[in-house]
């Protein structure tokens, strides 16, 4: 099976590897490019909790945060980069999605600030009543997409970027956001993955490669 990954290129080797040890034929399109957009620190003091909803953020605010109150993770993924900084996140929904951590999230949430892409979905944060501090954004690159049986996206970005282009094979998403966005700009998902992380992914991509047998 060829499988088309999309992860920026300094963040796809794990991936990669971890493919190609199942025996997929491996081709790599990166789709996104993280620009960082400040090395200002991001000082929490006073909030009740801070919100992380991607592991570039676990990033930042590893190197960024100050005064950190409660951390809640959008995901595992997102907590796993957390914990590699030695971050222990105090919440994560057992929906890895920004509308399954508004569900699911603590109440009364006090104050919360939320930190995450530029440009990122107001609906959680006007909901919670956070104030909002950009991480990073997030651009969208433009290649031309290589055939393959299925194209591995991890974010709703790379399934934006990947119909954008013309990509046209069928995906592997990380979980039901990339998923939700990945059908809104017309993309047949093919498997989702079960937990929202590299090792979910991998595993949708094992199955696949199973049933295709």
């Amino acid at each position: 099976m060829k499988v088309i990954v999309t992860r920026p290129r300094a963040q796809a080797r794990p991936l990669v590897e971890a493919l190609e040890a199942l025996g997929a034929d491996v081709v790599e399109c990166p789709l996104i490019e993280i620009e960082r957009i400040s090395d200002e620190p991001v000082d929490a003091a006073g909030y009740d909790w801070l919100i992380v909803t991607s592991p570039n953020g676990a990033d930042e605010i590893a190197q960024r945060g100050r005064n950190l109150p409660s951390i809640a993770a959008v995901g595992p993924g997102t907590a796993e980069a957390l914990r590699a900084h030695g971050i222990e996140p105090a919440f994560v929904p057992r929906e890895s999605s920004q509308d399954g951590l508004l569900r699911e999230f603590p109440r009364p949430a006090g104050r919360v600030l939320f930190a995450a892409a530029e440009g990122t979905r107001r609906g959680p944060i006007d909901a919670l009543g956070a104030d909002f501090v950009p991480l990073y954004r997030t651009r969208l690159l433009t290649p031309q997409p290589p055939a393959g049986d299925v194209v591995v996206l991890a974010s709703g970005s790379a399934a934006r970027a990947y119909a954008g282009v013309g990509g046209a094979a069928p995906a592997v998403t990380i979980g039901p956001e990339t998923s939700r966005v990945a059908r809104g700009v017309g993309l047949d998902v093919a498997a989702e993955a079960a937990t929202h992380d590299l090792d979910g992914l991998v595993a949708a991509v094992r199955d696949l490669m199973k049933s295709a047998a």
